[in-house]
């Protein structure tokens, strides 16, 4: 079941802001980051460098989802 949106605030480089997502998009966010042996505040860093002109939330979302399509793809 999917829950409203959770804030939590991220430190990007030494500022802070805010990102509002699903827990379960939380969750995994946790589990990826580390499974990679990285903080969430690393990743979540690396994700905005490439993130182009879609929110931060929407490029985490996007970056699970397509990490996800790339283990399915290799293991289907």
């Amino acid at each position: 079941m999917t829950l409203r949106p959770v804030k939590h605030s991220l430190t990007l480089r030494g500022h802070r802001t805010s990102v509002s997502l699903e827990p379960e998009f939380w969750a995994a966010f946790r589990t990826e980051a580390d499974a990679m042996g990285k903080a969430i505040n690393e990743l979540a860093a690396e994700i905005d460098e490439s993130r182009g002109d879609i929110g931060l939330a929407s490029a985490i979302r996007v970056w699970l989802l397509t990490r996800y399509q790339s283990r399915a793809g290799r293991d289907g």
